[in-house]
């Protein structure tokens, strides 16, 4: 005689679960009840562990000093350590392999809460708990964040860049864009322009085109003391004023041996010359007057020719302006007299009589530009060896803008009636 079976409806199943769970709950207190130390809940580690945060009510941490919590008691020793501040933000840390110590490993963050979570076993292996929580404050030994500005106040070409150079270096991009947007630069009349960072402590700053002739040019940092991270701040810079002389524009056509001077856009003078020869090729490119010296002794030696070859040379040269600096002038040459206007037969530099480099040498003034073209040689770098900046177009840049990225960044409201030309 077959028996019927009647399934349980919702309301059975859900009671069967609870039983269920009940019996589970039974089993575990009993397990809890069996006087076994790993079955017991984590104990108060206070005593077992010490940390070097602030002990006292109101006192806060050193944010530079970095976190560290000891295992006191005998025998016992810190499982697991975690640290995070009330925004989320995990400190990594490094736990010694016999559990006596952890420390952090990545800064803390200033003025912020941490909470700290420590797990701990005893001799018997039970495993206690403690949360430690504490506050971090300014910190005692930040950096500061000072600026110089380049060049010196005086007149120079339409050529001669702004330089800053950073006293501590700046690799986050966004703590860049709060450096870079503190420091404003002021042309009268106004001109598009764009910092550049040439690297983590050096950036210039130059405009789409040459500076204006005869413009006031004023550079000024906001940066002081402004936040730019949990560890620096900025510090107080001497602003620079600096002037344009006449646009003047030197242009050496190496394939038809001339250097062309020109004046506000006019031609004043023709030269004949003769640039580097096959092998020593005078770079292509815009170059900026670096300096002007009346006597060089210029040595093979110095540029890496042997002495004793074939191509070395020790020779006095006069009315000598510096374009690179490694060592790349328009000087005078009378020794190659007879092939200036008709060959290449220099190291790298340009070369004139006498008459003529006395004259570019009294034309010229830092900041000048000298551009070669056509010599068959590499383009000038854009930095390290002078400056190079205007080789690089304008797209590329404000690539190196950590505000604009080539984007094209939005301008501070607050310099839009700075760069408006002044009345006349």
């Amino acid at each position: 005689m077959s028996k019927t079976v009647h399934l349980p409806g919702p309301g059975r199943t859900a009671l069967g679960c609870t039983l269920l769970v009940i019996a589970l709950g039974a089993s575990v207190a009993a397990c809890d009840s069996d006087g076994s130390p790993l079955s017991a809940g984590p104990y108060d580690a206070a005593g077992q562990i010490s940390f070097n945060g602030p002990k006292d009510a109101g006192k806060k941490a050193d944010p530079d000093t970095p976190l560290e919590v000891v295992a006191e008691a005998a025998g016992g020793r810190i499982t697991d350590v975690t640290a995070m501040d009330a925004a989320g933000r995990h400190v990594a840390g490094e736990l010694a392999a016999d559990g006596a110590r952890w420390h952090s490993t990545s800064p803390l963050a200033a003025n912020a809460r941490y909470t700290v979570r420590v797990s701990t076993e005893d001799g018997s292996g039970a495993p206690g708990r403690k949360v430690l929580a504490f506050e971090t404050g300014t910190p005692a030994a930040k950096k500061t964040l000072d600026i110089a500005f380049g060049p010196k106040a005086g007149t120079y070409g339409v050529g001669q860049p702004v330089t800053a150079e950073l006293s501590e270096p700046v690799e986050d991009k966004a703590q860049r864009a709060v450096v870079e947007r503190a420091l404003k630069v002021r042309s009268t009349p106004a001109v598009e322009g764009s910092w550049h960072w040439v690297d983590d402590k050096k950036l210039h700053y130059r405009p789409k085109e040459y500076w204006p002739a005869h413009a006031t040019v004023d550079v000024r940092s906001t940066l002081e003391g402004i936040k730019i991270g949990d560890r620096m701040w900025g510090g107080g810079t001497k602003p620079l004023t600096f002037r344009t002389g006449d646009s003047v524009v030197a242009v050496t056509d190496a394939a038809a041996h001339t250097l062309t001077v020109y004046r506000d856009g006019e031609e004043v003078r023709e030269i004949p010359v003769t640039a580097g020869k096959p092998g020593f090729e005078t770079r292509n490119g815009v170059k900026v007057v670096l300096g002007k010296e009346p006597f060089v002794r210029m040595r093979s030696s110095t540029v890496g020719i042997a002495e004793g070859s074939s191509e070395s040379y020790d020779l006095p040269v006069y009315f000598a302006t510096r374009v690179t600096w490694s060592g790349e002038y328009v000087h005078a040459a009378p020794w190659s007299v007879g092939s200036q206007g008709s060959a290449n037969v220099s190291h790298g530099c340009v070369g004139m009589n006498t008459s003529n480099a006395e004259w570019f040498f009294d034309t010229v003034q830092e900041g000048d530009i000298v551009k070669v073209i056509n010599s068959g040689g590499d383009t000038m770098e854009p930095f390290g060896n002078g400056f190079g900046d205007w080789n690089l177009d304008w797209d590329k840049w404000r690539e190196g803008s950590a505000l604009s990225g080539g984007q094209g960044a939005a301008p501070d409201p607050q310099d839009g009636a700075r760069l408006r030309p002044a009345a006349a």
